[in-house]
């Protein structure tokens, strides 16, 4: 009797034993803890910590992410990076701050990544020392619609 070519392989595959045995424990544990890490570290929003000790607030919206201008007694910092000193600006008549508006120009040629985003291209979060004076304060939010930012926030600490 003729064996047809799906017994032939059958009966092959019989004689040399060759079955695919995958253990797949490890690897449900391997997307349990991936799912659990990301369930955990979404909707997690953080503003950069600095020295800086901001207002408080009955503020109920949360902060979006955009550029991050921290002003402090000292320095003004654009997403980190130093880009003026506070204490030649106190004596200064003109509004405009070089440094920073150079950074902001900097920042907002960069092209936006997603179409959604373009709204917020244009948006600066101001973390302000409470102890700054409001002189200063004036000058960042001028420098700032100077550079084509008109959407600006503040960041403050939340009031329980």
């Amino acid at each position: 009797m003729k064996q047809t070519p799906l017994e032939k392989r059958t009966a092959r595959k019989a004689r040399h034993g060759s079955g695919l045995d995958m253990n797949l424990v490890s690897l449900i544990d391997v997307f349990t803890i991936l799912i659990f890490f990301l369930l955990s570290s979404s909707g997690v929003e953080t503003l950069p910590a600095a020295a800086v000790h901001l207002p408080v607030s009955s503020a109920k919206k949360d902060p979006k992410q955009t550029v991050v201008v921290v002003v402090n007694a000292s320095e003004i910092t654009v997403d980190g990076r130093k880009v003026a000193d506070v204490a030649p600006l106190a004596a200064a008549t003109d509004d405009l701050i070089p440094g920073l508006k150079a950074e902001l120009d900097i920042m907002s040629a960069r092209p936006v990544a997603l179409a959604e985003n373009a709204d917020q291209a244009h948006s600066v979060t101001i973390m302000g020392d409470k102890d700054i004076p409001y002189q200063l304060l004036r000058k960042v939010m001028y420098t700032a619609a100077v550079a084509d930012y008109t959407n600006v926030s503040f960041a403050v600490n939340r009031d329980e």
